[in-house]
C-alpha cells in the first residue's frame, strides 16, 4: 500500500567561528582540561559572536540544507525552529528566519522541548507533510546556549556551546515497509515532575529575566540512560525494526559517558555512534542535526542508511526517532 513519508533531502550545519577551549575556560573558572575531558569528553565548544542572534545561526544552517536539497527559500512552506534560546520572546525565531531567508508566506513557528526539541520538531513536521499540509519543510535546531551560562558554575558552564543544524523534509512515496525512505517511527516523552533536575531560573512571567541554567548532573545522567533507552526501543518497535539493524546512531551530544551508557544499554556497537561532543559540546536542540550533518559530510552516513536519533533535555523531555535517509 502506498504511503506518504517525510524524507530528508538535505542536511546543513553552522558553527560560529569562535572556538573556546577547555584551557580558555580554566582561566575564568576553577576547572582544567583534564577535569572536563575525564567527566564529559568535551575538548572545545563554539561561541556565537555578540552580534549573532540564534536566527543568524539558523539561517546559515538552513541555506546549506536547502542547497544540498536542490531547493530555494521560495520552495519552503513550513519552517520549524527548535530552540530554547530564541531571539525574542516573540515573534517566533522561525518567523525571523523566514524573513531573513527571503522565504514566502507560509507556516513558521518554534518548538520548545530544550535538548529534545529537534526530535519533537521532526515529529511535528512529519505530521504536516503526511497530511499534505506542507511540501517543503525546514526543520532547524539552533541554540546560543552560552547566553544562559553562569560562568562561575564549573558544573554547567563547561558543558555547552552554540550552533545550528537543519534538515529539509519533503514528501516521498513509500510502500509502508521498513525499506521506505523517510520517517519510520517516533517515541516522545515528558515528565514535568523532574523539572528541578535541569532548568533555567528565569522567565518573562516569573522573574522578568532570562535566567541562568541550573542542573543536577548526576540525577540527569541516571534518568538519561534509563529513559532514553526505553524510548529507543519504543521508536524502533513503531518503525518495525530492531535496534541492531540500525546503521548509525545519532544521539544528543550531551556527554560522552551518556552516549556510551545508552549505546551499551541498547546493545549498539560503538562504531555506529556519531559523536561530535568533543568538538561541539552540548548545543541542546542543535546537537542532533549538527552531528547528522557531520556524519553526512565525512561520508559515513549515506542514502539508504537506517538512522536512530535520540535526545533528552529539561522538562524532563526525551524522545527517539528512526528514519531511513
Amino acid at each position: 500500500m502506498s504511503v506518504v513519508r517525510s524524507v530528508v533531502t538535505g542536511v546543513g550545519a553552522y558553527l560560529p567561528p569562535q572556538i573556546v577551549t577547555n584551557e580558555d575556560l580554566s582561566k575564568i573558572v576553577d576547572t582544567s582540561d583534564e577535569w572536563i575531558i575525564e567527566r564529559t569528553g568535551i575538548r572545545q565548544r563554539h561561541k556565537a559572536a555578540d552580534d549573532q542572534a540564534v536566527s543568524d545561526l539558523a539561517v546559515e544552517a538552513a541555506r546549506q540544507a536547502l542547497e544540498r536539497a536542490g531547493k530555494s527559500p521560495a520552495d519552503v512552506d513550513l519552517i520549524i525552529v527548535a530552540t530554547t534560546t530564541p531571539d525574542l520572546t516573540f515573534p517566533a525565531t522561525a518567523a525571523i528566519v523566514q524573513r531573513k531567508l527571503g522565504a514566502g508566506v507560509g507556516i513558521a513557528f518554534d518548538v520548545q522541548a530544550v535538548c529534545s526539541g529537534f526530535v519533537y520538531a521532526l515529529s511535528v513536521a512529519d505530521g504536516f507533510i503526511a497530511r499534505g499540509n506542507a511540501k517543503c519543510a525546514l526543520v532547524i535546531g539552533a541554540e546560543a546556549m552560552t547566553r544562559l551560562m553562569d560562568w562561575t558554575d564549573r558544573g554547567t558552564c563547561v558543558l555547552f556551546g552554540d550552533g545550528a543544524g537543519a534538515v529539509v523534509l519533503e514528501p516521498g512515496e513509500g510502500q509502508g515497509t521498513t525499506a521506505d525512505r523517510g520517517m519510520l517511527g517516533f517515541a516522545l516523552r515528558a515528565d514535568g515532575t523532574k523539572q528541578d533536575l535541569l532548568y533555567v531560573d528565569g522567565g518573562p512571567s516569573t522573574t522578568g529575566t532570562v535566567g541562568k541554567l541550573r542542573m543536577l548532573g548526576n540525577q540527569v545522567f541516571k534518568h538519561a540512560v534509563i529513559n532514553i533507552s526505553e524510548a529507543i526501543h519504543a521508536a524502533a518497535e513503531k518503525a518495525g525494526v530492531t535496534v541492531p539493524e540500525v546503521d548509525w546512531f545519532i544521539p544528543h551530544q550531551a556527554n560522552q559517558r551518556i552516549l556510551q551508557g545508552v549505546a551499551n544499554r541498547c546493545g549498539i556497537d560503538e562504531d555506529k555512534v556519531i559523536s561530535t561532543v568533543a568538538l561541539h559540546a552540548n548545543t541542546s536542540a542543535a546537537s542532533i542535526p549538527l552531528a547528522f550533518a557531520h556524519g553526512v559530510a565525512d561520508g559515513r552516513i549515506k542514502p539508504g542508511d537506517l538512522l536512530l536519533l535520540e535526545a533528552m533535555g529539561g522538562g524532563l523531555t526525551w524522545g527517539a526517532c528512526v528514519l531511513r535517509l
